[in-house]
Protein backbone atom coordinates (compact mmCIF):
# COMPACT_ATOMS: atom_id res chain seq x y z
CA UNK A 1 0.00 0.00 0.00
CA UNK A 2 1.26 3.46 -0.74
CA UNK A 3 0.90 6.43 1.50
CA UNK A 4 2.09 10.12 1.53
CA UNK A 5 3.26 11.33 5.28
CA UNK A 6 2.91 14.94 5.36
CA UNK A 7 4.83 16.93 7.51
CA UNK A 8 2.96 19.78 9.27
CA UNK A 9 5.09 22.75 11.49
CA UNK A 10 3.03 24.57 13.69
CA UNK A 11 3.64 28.12 14.73
CA UNK A 12 5.10 27.08 18.24
CA UNK A 13 7.46 24.39 16.37
CA UNK A 14 9.08 27.31 13.85
CA UNK A 15 9.68 29.64 16.97
CA UNK A 16 11.41 26.87 18.51
CA UNK A 17 13.32 25.81 15.74
CA UNK A 18 13.99 29.61 15.37
CA UNK A 19 15.57 29.99 19.11
CA UNK A 20 17.53 27.02 18.85
CA UNK A 21 21.35 28.01 18.45
CA UNK A 22 23.51 26.14 15.04
CA UNK A 23 24.38 23.23 17.46
CA UNK A 24 20.84 22.15 18.29
CA UNK A 25 19.53 23.25 14.90
CA UNK A 26 22.15 20.51 13.52
CA UNK A 27 21.23 17.57 16.30
CA UNK A 28 17.74 18.03 15.12
CA UNK A 29 18.18 17.83 11.68
CA UNK A 30 20.77 14.73 12.44
CA UNK A 31 17.59 13.03 13.94
CA UNK A 32 15.22 13.49 10.49
CA UNK A 33 18.45 12.66 8.40
CA UNK A 34 18.60 9.45 10.38
CA UNK A 35 15.01 8.56 10.59
CA UNK A 36 14.81 9.13 7.15
CA UNK A 37 17.75 6.53 6.87
CA UNK A 38 16.19 3.77 9.11
CA UNK A 39 13.16 3.83 6.36
CA UNK A 40 14.77 4.35 3.78
CA UNK A 41 13.83 0.62 2.50
CA UNK A 42 10.07 2.00 2.49
CA UNK A 43 10.71 5.91 1.38
CA UNK A 44 9.81 5.81 -2.70
CA UNK A 45 10.07 9.57 -3.00
CA UNK A 46 10.77 12.52 -0.06
CA UNK A 47 11.30 16.27 -0.26
CA UNK A 48 11.06 19.38 1.70
CA UNK A 49 9.17 22.35 0.61
CA UNK A 50 10.06 25.94 0.80
CA UNK A 51 8.10 28.02 3.38
CA UNK A 52 4.58 29.04 2.51
CA UNK A 53 5.42 32.42 1.62
CA UNK A 54 7.06 31.14 -1.70
CA UNK A 55 3.72 29.59 -2.29
CA UNK A 56 1.81 30.44 -5.55
CA UNK A 57 -1.83 30.24 -5.22
CA UNK A 58 -4.97 29.96 -8.27
CA UNK A 59 -8.06 30.27 -7.22
CA UNK A 60 -10.97 28.25 -9.78
CA UNK A 61 -14.01 29.21 -7.91
CA UNK A 62 -16.20 30.99 -10.45
CA UNK A 63 -15.30 33.52 -13.72
CA UNK A 64 -11.29 33.77 -14.14
CA UNK A 65 -9.15 32.12 -12.29
CA UNK A 66 -7.40 34.51 -9.52
CA UNK A 67 -3.84 33.81 -8.80
CA UNK A 68 -2.07 35.32 -5.53
CA UNK A 69 1.08 34.77 -3.75
CA UNK A 70 1.21 32.93 -0.52
CA UNK A 71 -0.51 29.93 0.78
CA UNK A 72 -4.32 29.16 -0.04
CA UNK A 73 -5.33 29.83 3.55
CA UNK A 74 -4.27 31.75 6.55
CA UNK A 75 -3.06 28.96 8.97
CA UNK A 76 -1.28 27.93 12.12
CA UNK A 77 -0.17 24.78 10.56
CA UNK A 78 1.79 24.86 7.47
CA UNK A 79 3.01 21.57 5.16
CA UNK A 80 6.97 21.51 5.86
CA UNK A 81 7.97 18.59 3.07
CA UNK A 82 6.58 14.72 2.35
CA UNK A 83 7.56 11.52 1.58
CA UNK A 84 6.04 8.95 -0.10
CA UNK A 85 6.21 5.09 1.51
CA UNK A 86 5.20 1.71 0.20
CA UNK A 87 4.37 -0.39 3.37
CA UNK A 88 2.19 -3.24 4.16
CA UNK A 89 -0.83 -1.40 5.73
CA UNK A 90 -1.84 2.04 7.84
CA UNK A 91 -0.93 0.56 10.87
CA UNK A 92 3.22 0.24 9.70
CA UNK A 93 2.86 4.24 8.07
CA UNK A 94 1.68 4.79 11.52
CA UNK A 95 4.22 3.23 13.44
CA UNK A 96 6.34 4.95 11.12
CA UNK A 97 4.49 8.56 11.77
CA UNK A 98 5.12 7.69 15.80
CA UNK A 99 8.60 8.07 15.49
CA UNK A 100 9.19 11.63 13.26
CA UNK A 101 11.40 13.38 15.44
CA UNK A 102 10.70 16.96 13.98
CA UNK A 103 7.39 18.92 13.20
CA UNK A 104 4.86 17.67 15.79
CA UNK A 105 1.86 16.92 13.02
CA UNK A 106 2.04 14.13 10.42
CA UNK A 107 -0.86 13.76 8.02
CA UNK A 108 -0.87 9.98 6.13
CA UNK A 109 -3.46 10.09 2.88
CA UNK A 110 -3.17 6.75 0.96
CA UNK A 111 -2.06 7.45 -2.96
CA UNK A 112 -4.70 6.50 -5.43
CA UNK A 113 -4.33 4.21 -8.31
Amino acid sequence: MKYVMMFIDTEQFAADLAAMDEAERARASAGVYRWLDDHSDRITHSTYLMPADTATTVRLEGGEPLISDGPFVEGKEIISGYVEVEVADLDEALAMARTWPACPVVEIRPIAG
